[in-house]
């Protein structure tokens, strides 16, 4: 491969990673982009686990043998089998050493040789592979992991040219990395509540509009639990903003334990004590009894007044949900007849037939502004 073949690889590289939306995605582009740039038939990508003691691959790509699948969930392997991701890379780099790439064949060390590795020997015999290249992966000056790229026997050995342009692509793909962990970062803080850890208003909306089009497409039941925190202006004004900011964390740890109840749900602080669950599959009883076992807890809480709770689900008799806005406008008018009532438990929308006065609430009522959620303030009693 010539120099400007090489470039090209390097930036295909760079540019696969920047495209990656994911962290998987990432690491995928990253292994694809070496296999192709190393001419292997194989890669993997692993990150050394230093609180395990082990390394773990995270993908694999290219000709991958029966137990080797793209994804793994729990393929790793103790890192005393491979004494370099500790031992030599920390004594190079103590030395003044980089963290350089080297090549191991199925007969034993080539180039760049940091001592015989038996359980890399045998897995390429194992696996009908002839040679593969080690570059380790740094990242913030520490040793993250390794870039494996292996090619089939009967090909071409790995040379120590093939190992020094290893040693750049494993670069490269640290820098993918860290761009993929700033991106995630970002990810997170724009949509998580900063003071609960829960996801917010924008997570939710997101989601919702996913989940109604899953239940267009293919029927699957979408609920979701609108409440409202009681008491917390009372708690801010008589004992502080501080324990106020207690009482919201703690109520937020009880909604996360009480989503757990539902496989996939998704716990959300809306804005000031307005909090909600979101749930795409599981059926409405079951996020009904959420909610029930989430009012009973909130009840419970040292600090607060318990919690005002409204459910509204695709399962019950709420007419059709074309979009994410009615389910929200059901919920909100569901959790607002509790408000109003004091109820202990929750209040679901539909319970009570066609004519249930909690969708004629929210199918009377005039839509909300965007900016502005709630439009059932000042509804008469009857309405209620």
């Amino acid at each position: 491969m010539g120099e400007d073949d090489r470039l090209a690889a390097v930036v295909g590289l760079a540019q696969g990673m920047a495209a990656a939306r994911t962290a998987p995605e990432s690491w995928r582009a990253a292994a694809l982009g070496a296999c192709r740039a190393l001419a292997g038939n194989f890669a993997a990508l692993s990150v050394w686990e230093r609180e395990r003691s082990r390394l773990r691959v995270l993908v694999n790509v290219g000709k991958r043998a029966e137990d080797e699948k793209e994804f793994p969930e729990e393929e790793a392997y103790p890192v005393h089998q491979f004494p370099e991701i500790t031992e030599f890379l920390h004594e190079r780099w103590a030395g003044g050493g980089g963290p350089n790439a080297w090549v191991e064949t199925a007969q034993g060390p080539a180039a760049g040789t940091p001592g015989y590795i038996h359980q890399r020997v045998a897995a390429l015999r194992r696996r009908g592979r002839g040679c593969c290249v080690v570059a380790p992966v740094v990242l913030h000056g520490r040793a993250w992991g390794e870039l494996y790229v292996a090619r089939a026997t009967g090909t071409p050995v790995f040379d120590r040219g093939d190992a020094d342009f290893a040693t750049v692509l494993a670069a490269v793909v640290a820098a993918g990395l860290a761009q993929t962990e700033r991106l995630e970062e970002v990810r997170r803080l724009a949509f998580t509540d900063a003071l609960t850890g829960l996801a917010n208003r924008r997570a939710v909306d997101v989601r919702l509009e996913e989940a109604v089009e899953r239940h267009r497409a293919e029927g699957a039941v979408v609920s979701l639990v609108v409440c409202d925190l009681n008491g917390l202006k009372k708690v801010n004004d008589t004992q502080g903003h501080e324990v106020g900011d207690r009482l919201l964390e703690r109520f937020g740890s009880v909604l996360s334990l009480c989503g757990a109840m539902l496989p996939g749900a998704l716990a959300a602080r809306l804005g000031g004590d307005e909090f909600c669950l979101l749930a795409l599959g599981p059926s409405a009883e079951d996020v009904v009894e959420a909610a029930v076992e989430l009012c009973r807890r909130a009840g419970a809480l040292e600090l607060g007044e318990g919690v005002a709770c409204g459910v509204a689900s695709t399962g019950h008799d709420i007419g059709p949900v074309r979009d994410a806005r009615r389910l929200f406008r059901l919920a909100d008018a569901a959790q607002y007849r509790a408000k109003a009532e004091r109820a202990d438990l929750p209040v679901v929308a539909g319970r009570e037939g066609p004519d249930d006065p909690v969708v004629r609430l929210a199918d009377e009522t005039p839509p909300p502004a965007k900016t502005e959620r709630r439009r059932f303030r000042g509804r008469r009693a009857r309405d209620r």
